[in-house]
């Protein structure tokens, strides 16, 4: 029998009828029925084109029942700060640093016309959300991504594949799941299916996964910033996200959507390693969701609190939420990251500055051997920046001996990092 249901009344979350994390002593009122997730997209990820090329980051093969292993391990530390939820894709995500045309990966679990649902797919989702169902969390299950969009022939094969995935989630009895219809539709990569793209084919796909799952809680996304009143009316939760938006456009995208008074729990369950959102969402009293490339969504992922990034957001969404983690505080505000032994690829390294509290930081000057590399003005403070949660690598050689961060601060401090290859 599951042990974890998940519920809504009004905009709260409920889990097994309270309101999440009321049941934490000393916890902030205004903290109950938030839902803070992360977005773990690639948690039953594989590859059936060429699974070799994903042999990275310290791994000498590609595993897919390997990761999922690992991600299931992983999330009691996670639960600990709080994390109640997170999203996991039927067709995964997009590997953003390392494979430059995702239409080459082969990460579908649907035939051409929607109806076959691949075994090995549904046994690796079954056994992440009996495992998150015994520690007390949420899965948002996400059927649809763009880049997979061409592998399913038409409309109706996608009117078929959420009708099967829904029956699987219906059938499997699963309590502590919510619907996402697809990842980002009203993205330019879903344009071959209309009844994916426009507002109003996304709706109807929103209806038919509630009648075809027996009732579970569903929404979709679009991408990051947009929102259309029309999906959030057919939505039982309103999913938005957050990606390249700055907290001021984040906070007005979020009071626009409350404006419509519809009285639903609104989420956003991807946005990028910019935690200095949580100010926003703990403001708002809405939930948010951590996106970090680097660790999360780039193949083989590290699914642990790694050092830096993930800790700092840990740590910072656990102060929001009221968790006393105060004895288990990182040993530096700072972290100079990217220079991990393993964390390399073809002699490219994605380095970038780790703060505890970015809203303290003003810029970060990035020095390859005493020269000038380049300024980050803005979190997550990433040389090479691209958008919030893209950056280019830096190519590493021979040459190579020092690389400093230094740290201008809003106070006028500087502080400098420094890692010796």
């Amino acid at each position: 029998m599951p042990k974890t249901t998940v519920s809504v009344q009004g905009e709260k979350f409920l889990i097994n009828g309270q309101q999440t994390y009321a049941d934490i002593e000393g916890s902030k009122p205004e903290a109950h029925g938030l839902l803070m997730n992360a977005r773990f997209i690639q948690g039953i990820f594989d590859d059936k084109a060429e699974p070799e090329r994903f042999a990275l980051f310290g791994h000498d093969k590609w595993d897919p029942e390997a990761n999922t292993d690992r991600l299931i391990a992983a999330l009691p530390e996670w639960y600990r700060y709080g994390l109640r939820a997170f999203t996991v894709g039927l067709q995964g995500g997009g590997p953003v640093l390392t494979v430059d045309d995702w239409s080459t990966i082969d990460n579908n679990p649907f035939g051409p016309d929607g109806i076959a649902f691949d075994e090995a797919y549904a046994a690796r989702l079954d056994r992440l959300v009996k495992a998150v169902d015994e520690i007390g969390m949420v899965v948002i299950v996400s059927f649809l991504y763009a880049s997979q969009g061409p592998r399913l022939k038409d409309g109706r094969a996608v009117r078929n594949a959420v009708t099967r995935a829904s029956n699987f989630l219906r059938d499997a009895g699963y309590t502590n799941v919510i619907i996402e219809v697809a990842n980002e539709h009203s993205l330019d990569g879903f344009h071959i299916h209309p009844i994916i793209q426009s507002n109003q084919g996304i709706s109807s796909l929103i209806d038919l996964a509630r009648q075809e799952s027996g009732g579970m809680l569903v929404g979709s996304s679009g991408g990051g910033g947009y929102i259309s009143r029309e999906v959030a009316e057919a939505s039982d939760v309103i999913l938005v996200h957050g990606n390249g938006l700055t907290r001021q456009t984040y906070y007005n995208m979020i009071r626009e959507v409350q404006s419509w008074n519809l009285d639903k729990p609104i989420v956003c369950n991807e946005d990028s390693p910019c935690f200095g959102q949580l100010t926003v969402a703990y403001h708002t009293q809405t939930s948010w969701g951590y996106y970090n490339n680097h660790t999360k969504q780039d193949v083989p992922p590290d699914w642990g609190v790694t050092k830096g990034e993930d800790t700092y957001f840990a740590h910072r969404m656990a102060q929001g939420i009221g968790i006393d983690v105060e004895s288990i505080l990182p040993d530096e505000q700072y972290y100079f990251q990217g220079f991990e032994p393993h964390m390399i690829q073809d002699g490219k390294r994605w380095i970038r500055l780790a703060s505890l509290y970015p809203e303290k930081i003003d810029y970060v000057e990035y020095y390859r051997n005493g020269e000038l590399l380049d300024i980050a003005y803005d979190e997550p403070f990433y040389p090479r920046h691209e958008t919030t949660w893209i950056q280019k690598p830096v190519h590493i050689t021979s040459e190579d001996k020092v690389f400093t961060a230094r740290i201008f601060q809003t106070n006028g401090e500087v502080i400098e990092k420094k890692v010796e290859l």
